[in-house]
């Protein structure tokens, strides 16, 4: 039997999940991306508050028209920018059920480069 793309990525999100139970004291880095934006947002699940976020609607270039993984590197070096502001350097990647690939690698690659640890 077929599984349909929600299927998939459900199961990759209960698998991604399972893996970070076991990380739970330090803070998570969650990526959402939809068809025309992206968002990351990095979470404390031991109060329950969001510590930062970024938001690829808080970018805005007029002159020129970023591709979609442009703008994912833009918010990767941002939200590593207000990371280190708070002193927060160790993380665990949420990607969310998304493929390592594209706009959600860009974002955690250059998140790296910046200087979070994953």
């Amino acid at each position: 039997m077929k599984k349909n793309i929600s299927q998939k990525k459900s199961f990759r999100k209960q698998r991604v999940h399972r893996k970070m139970q076991t990380l739970a004291h330090w803070p998570r880095l969650v990526v959402f991306r939809s068809l025309k934006q992206i968002s990351a947002q990095i979470i404390d699940d031991e109060e329950g508050k969001i510590l930062i976020s970024a938001t690829s609607l808080e970018l805005k270039s007029p002159k020129k028209r970023n591709t979609k993984t442009e703008i994912a590197v833009q918010i990767g070096k941002i939200i590593a920018k207000r990371a280190q502001e708070k002193n927060i350097k160790k993380i665990v990647f949420d990607r969310s059920g998304y493929k390592y690939h594209g706009r959600v690698k860009a974002l955690a690659e250059t998140a790296r480069k910046e200087g979070l640890e994953f």
